[in-house]
């Protein structure tokens, strides 16, 4: 069996929970994982050593978070309230598992199924997911990549074009796989709204909702989005259901689309976003 995991973002506990409700066995079964492992919830470097230790069994993409906690690592920015980056940097074993996560994908495509972390931008193929996600996981994985992840982040490259170049669309690439919830019709992307689509900013809508967008007979699975939750759509799915705010943590079974979730441990935050 194959189960796709939503946003776990330390909640160790619950991931435990919720691979012993699907009887999850490595040798017959393979789990991918939506991104967003590490920080804010108590356990993050449990849950890298889990899923690290699931070898061939386990398929992940990054997050914003697990970038972020790649930057921060290497001190290129400070933690946020709230943020729990330290409980891994701090472990003994922190050198190993921040390297295995640098070399982790940014999408994950298995015929007409593509996997990232945020979403997709509508001008985007199928063909394009690939290759852009190839050439930030190729700067990821070479000898110079803190030079390259320093200058990686910003809101400021927000708009896709095939003629960006450099960092400018190495950034706009990592926002739109890693960060993106609202785009308008020429991809135009907006940061600063958190919501669920009745907040939606004008002119933009969540970017699995453009009439045109280019991957739409692609079925495309995404988390990121925790006050959206859990939401099926023809050829969506989105699957952080917040279990860090204190919602739960889903699974999907590729083989027969079945939903397995089990409640979340932490706190209810409910106006709490990711």
């Amino acid at each position: 069996m194959r189960y796709v995991i939503g946003d776990i973002q330390g909640c160790y506990d619950e991931l435990c929970d919720l691979l012993s409700l699907i009887r999850f066995n490595p040798s017959v079964d393979e789990v991918w994982f939506t991104g967003d492992l590490v920080n804010r919830g108590p356990k993050s470097a449990e849950v890298l050593r889990l899923v690290m230790g699931l070898k061939q069994s386990a398929r992940t993409v990054l997050g914003n978070h697990d970038f972020f906690l790649l930057r921060v690592a290497q001190g290129f920015g400070s933690g946020h309230a709230g943020d729990t980056l330290n409980q891994v940097i701090e472990q003994p074993d922190s050198a190993l598992l921040l390297d295995w996560l640098r070399h982790q994908p940014l999408a994950v495509v298995d015929g007409d199924m593509i996997m990232v972390h945020a979403g997709l931008l509508p001008q985007w193929t199928r063909a394009d997911v690939i290759a852009f996600a190839a050439e930030i996981e190729t700067a990821m994985r070479a000898k110079q990549w803190q030079i390259f992840l320093r200058d990686l982040f910003g809101n400021t490259d927000h708009r896709w074009s095939d003629s960006l170049s450099g960092l400018v669309r190495a950034r706009t690439i990592v926002n739109a796989l890693c960060r993106l919830r609202y785009c308008d019709a020429f991809g135009v992307m907006d940061f600063a709204e958190k919501r669920a689509p009745h907040a939606a900013p004008a002119a933009a809508t969540p970017w699995f909702s453009h009439p045109h967008r280019r991957t739409a007979h692609c079925e495309v699975i995404a988390g990121h989005w925790s006050s959206l939750g859990l939401m099926r759509a023809p050829q969506v799915t989105m699957l952080d259901s917040g279990c860090l705010w204190g919602g739960a943590l889903t699974a999907l079974r590729l083989d027969d689309r079945q939903i397995f979730q089990v409640p979340s441990r932490q706190p209810l935050n409910e106006f709490a976003s990711e």
